[in-house]
């Protein structure tokens, strides 16, 4: 029963920065800066490891994306706040670096698989470096990203490892 106050703050954190990114979403006609990602929101998979992911801008070139890592051993939810900045003078490329935290949820399988690891609760701190390209006249974005983070519940590691291709559908 200890567990439960903590499953409820990633969501109490993921129902906050939603809100704030739904006040202050643009308009399809405002832009801030020189750059827009052009899409506002996008849905679907991350894979190595596999995760569902879902993006919302709340400004034409800052993020917030929502993974969540399912797997036979447990599961891992992240939210990220990322900031988008147009890669090689391009408007479909641009490169972003950003930074969340994570709760995963892992069994004794996963202390099996991973000496070092505990089983139960890991939360921790991620960082996120990646680029990201929305083909042009289509609603399909593809990213390309590496994702470290830093334990410290649970068992303190680093984990390097994460990274991953994304194939999102788009939404102006």
């Amino acid at each position: 029963m200890r567990i439960i106050p903590y499953l409820f703050i990633p969501f109490l954190g993921l129902l906050s920065l939603q809100t704030n990114a739904q006040s202050y979403t643009l308009e399809p006609e405002q832009k801030t800066g020189p750059f827009n990602t052009g899409y506002k929101k996008a849905i679907g998979v991350k894979m190595y490891p596999s995760a569902i992911s879902y993006k919302s801008f709340m400004t034409g070139s800052k993020a917030i994306e929502v993974l969540g890592y399912f797997t036979l051993d447990g599961l891992r939810t992240t939210v990220m706040i990322e900031k988008y900045s147009p890669f090689a003078n391009t408007d479909q490329l641009s490169w972003y670096i950003g930074y969340g935290g994570h709760l995963g949820i892992w069994s004794e399988e996963w202390k099996k698989n991973n000496p070092t690891h505990d089983a139960g609760i890991a939360l921790g701190v991620d960082g996120i470096l990646g680029l990201d390209y929305k083909i042009k006249n289509a609603p399909l974005n593809l990213s390309l990203d590496w994702q470290p983070s830093f334990n410290f519940v649970g068992a303190s590691y680093f984990e390097s490892g994460w990274a991953g291709l994304g194939i999102r559908y788009t939404f102006k």
